[in-house]
């Protein structure tokens, strides 16, 4: 296990991030999964656009700026996979989603973009939807464990994915819990 504290939604540490990486040898799989929620309406948000420009840097850009970076290597192998964690947020907006919304859709967006470009040069790209998924984001919330997806039942959802034959690819996995969404 390697590991490089960075906050990807700052360029310079993305791009740090990413030189890491590198130096450790090709890259098989990317899993794009920065991310950070910011509660609150669009009508609420500071007037300046500080929360967009934050949800954006950490949801979308972060994503893009590794992708960009590691896309070479990728190219070069004419295989891989990558992963982006996008959200049931990147399809069904919430009334308290706010700028979060806003970047889910695009990192679905930006996803998709790329799926299209690089599905004939034998690299796969998978959206990963999840629903609620019980993680450190959710602690303080007054909801039973089961009302939430398990992070291992992504995990392996994700692996089982990535374990298709080259033939195939699932273009987008979305995760609800068995209850509904939150």
């Amino acid at each position: 296990l390697h590991t490089l504290p960075a906050d990807l939604g700052q360029q310079e540490d993305a791009r740090r991030f990413t030189d890491f990486v590198q130096s450790l040898g090709p890259v098989e799989v990317l899993i794009n999964n920065t991310g950070s929620f910011l509660p609150g309406r669009l009508q609420d948000e500071p007037q300046d656009g500080s929360q967009l420009r934050q949800m954006l840097a950490v949801n979308l850009l972060s994503a893009y700026d590794v992708t960009l970076a590691l896309l070479p290597g990728l190219l070069t192998q004419g295989t891989g996979h990558i992963f982006t964690i996008c959200s049931t947020a990147s399809i069904t907006p919430y009334p308290n989603g706010g700028s979060y919304g806003i970047a889910k859709h695009a990192l679905l967006g930006f996803t998709k973009n790329l799926r299209e470009e690089l599905k004939t040069q034998g690299i796969r790209v998978t959206a990963v939807l999840p629903g609620a998924t019980l993680t450190a984001s959710w602690e303080g919330v007054d909801l039973p464990a089961e009302r939430f997806i398990r992070a291992e039942d992504v995990a392996e959802a994700i692996f089982s994915t990535y374990s298709l034959s080259p033939q195939a690819v699932v273009e987008e996995l979305l995760i609800r819990p068995q209850l509904g969404d939150i």
